[in-house]
């Protein structure tokens, strides 16, 4: 089976078409710049690059271009459309609707449509991703895999805030995560390499990227994580704040004599380890400033650990006690300088860092030592091959 995996923002369009049953990759790419000018970067397997500057006006002309191009007779690489068998698409926000994934019908769409006002950045743009793919392939199934559906097992004690209930019952104000395709993926392969696919099991994935987060997972389901109400919640990131004290909005709003947006957009754009350092929201940009002796990127970088590790350090209490942790996403994967300094505060749970499997990037490796008590792993994540995964399952 034929999966095209379609990750849809605002103004572009990742996507991948997998074989199901050898999971290998056919082709990616990414469409860029949609509603501005347009550039499609098409990667076949086996072949070239191919990057085209082409008018993108709406999201179902680049769905349009990515089809032509996976058919293109120099390029591409299937016959035709009728080789794609299914679609799985990325939705952000579930809210309490989706507890997994589901066949995309129009009762579906409403759902989620009734959810765009909790992630109105995210939801609208996955939602014409899913129009245009329907437009275009009215016949072919299509999944939702929902980024908030792996944490619906939180217990209320966890996904709760402590504000009057009524907000909750009315409003659905809670705790929901996200990365949840990330976590679900990274903790399921996590649970097979300490071998305890049967058993009782206590794991915890650090998801660190541009966006971040820490999910506490028990028996194989999420139980606490960092992100909140919205992915602004928990971990400082590349230019979002994470936690923070909530009168510290209406202060800057005073003091800098602007409106609750504005405070909301500085907190989820100009923040994080960018608004702290001044220099970037690239830890490569970081560690380079930082070893050239700027205070500010140091600080920055031993701020993310630090809040890294005070989250590991909760959940693990929270599960009281934690069989491994696994490192993922972007930073996870490739920085061993952020790996070494959030396993710096571990040495409670008797983790012991091997320096020389830790400086390896990219690649599934454990990264503790032997003697080490609490396992340590880096585990690439591949949330498009969770997707499909999720689609064919669904079908």
């Amino acid at each position: 089976m034929n999966v095209f995996v379609v990750n849809c923002g605002s103004s572009s369009l990742k996507y991948q078409l997998i074989h199901s049953d050898t999971e290998k990759v056919i082709a990616k790419g990414l469409c860029e710049r949609i509603g501005i000018d347009g550039r499609l970067t098409h990667k076949p397997a086996g072949k070239e690059e191919v990057v085209r500057e082409v008018s993108m006006p709406d999201h179902k002309s680049a769905v349009s271009f990515v089809l032509e191009a996976l058919t293109d007779k120099d390029f591409g690489v299937i016959k035709d459309l009728s080789e794609i068998d299914a679609v799985g698409h990325r939705v952000v926000h579930g809210g309490e609707k989706f507890a997994g994934s589901v066949l995309i019908t129009e009762e579906v769409i409403q759902a989620i449509e009734e959810c765009n006002e909790l992630a109105p950045l995210h939801n609208p743009a996955n939602l014409i991703g899913i129009s245009a793919c329907r437009a275009l392939m009215p016949k072919v199934p299509m999944a939702a895999v929902f980024d908030t559906a792996f944490h619906q097992t939180m217990p209320k004690k966890a996904y709760l805030y402590g504000l009057p209930y009524a907000y909750y019952e009315d409003y659905k104000i809670r705790k929901y995560g996200f990365h949840g395709t990330s976590h679900s993926f990274v903790s399921k392969r996590l649970i097979e390499l300490i071998g305890k696919e049967n058993q009782e099991s206590k794991t915890i994935i650090c998801h660190l990227g541009n966006g971040s987060s820490v999910t506490a997972v028990r028996d194989g389901e999420s139980v606490d994580t960092s992100m909140g109400f919205t992915p602004l919640d928990g971990l400082i990131m590349g230019t979002r704040s994470g936690s923070i004290d909530p009168a510290v909005v209406e202060y800057l709003a005073n003091k800098l004599n602007c409106s609750l947006d504005d405070v909301i957009n500085i907190l989820n754009k100009k923040s994080g380890v960018e608004g702290i350092s001044g220099v970037s929201s690239d830890f490569r940009d970081l560690d380079k400033a930082s070893m050239d002796g700027n205070e500010r990127a140091a600080a920055a970088l031993d701020m993310f650990a630090y809040r890294v590790a005070q989250f590991i350090g909760a959940y693990a209490a929270s599960m009281n006690g934690v069989d491994a942790i696994a490192f993922t996403a972007g930073i996870g994967e490739n920085n061993f300088k952020v790996r070494q300094a959030v396993c710096n505060y571990l040495g409670y749970l008797g983790v012991e860092i091997d320096e020389t499997a830790n400086a390896r990037r990219g690649e599934e490796i454990r990264i503790s030592t032997d003697g080490s008590k609490t396992a340590v792993y880096v585990i690439p994540t591949n949330e498009e091959l969770a997707i499909a995964r999720e689609t064919v399952a669904l079908l």
